[in-house]
């Protein structure tokens, strides 16, 4: 986990060839919303991303430099206040480019989402950085 996840407080909770399921501890400082005690949406963003980054991983069994090139969430309901929330995430199709990851957050039961999600991930090894682009080489 990076420190940005560690101080978000994201748990693994599992892991499988092309998939997890990553966790949020519900915490008052993640709240979007304190008359409902509802979760800040870039948190639970923040655990879907995350959660969708490690499918990849796990599907290509190796570290390669990625981006989030696309990621859509549907919000089905808010998620409930004072839960920890969970994202299975599954990287279904990887091409020499792109990986395609879809997956959904809940709270206790999977079957019960309250957020479906799919996104995909660009390989960015090999390409030029942003500051390396205006270079001449």
């Amino acid at each position: 986990m990076s420190p940005y996840t560690g101080r978000m407080g994201i748990e693994a909770i599992s892991a499988e060839d092309g998939g997890c399921v990553l966790a949020l501890p519900y915490s008052p400082e993640l709240v979007g919303d304190p008359d409902s005690g509802v979760l800040h949406g870039g948190a639970v963003t923040a655990l879907i991303d995350t959660a969708f980054g490690f499918a990849v991983f796990f599907r290509i069994q190796q570290f390669q430099p990625m981006a989030t090139l696309d990621l859509r969430i549907d919000y089905l309901r808010p998620a409930r206040p004072g839960a920890k929330v969970y994202t299975r995430a599954l990287c279904y199709k990887v091409t020499p480019e792109l990986a395609f990851v879809r997956g959904c957050s809940y709270e206790e039961d999977a079957s019960d989402p309250f957020a479906s999600c799919v996104g995909v991930f660009m390989f960015t090894a090999g390409q030029r950085s942003f500051g390396e682009q205006g270079k001449s080489a």
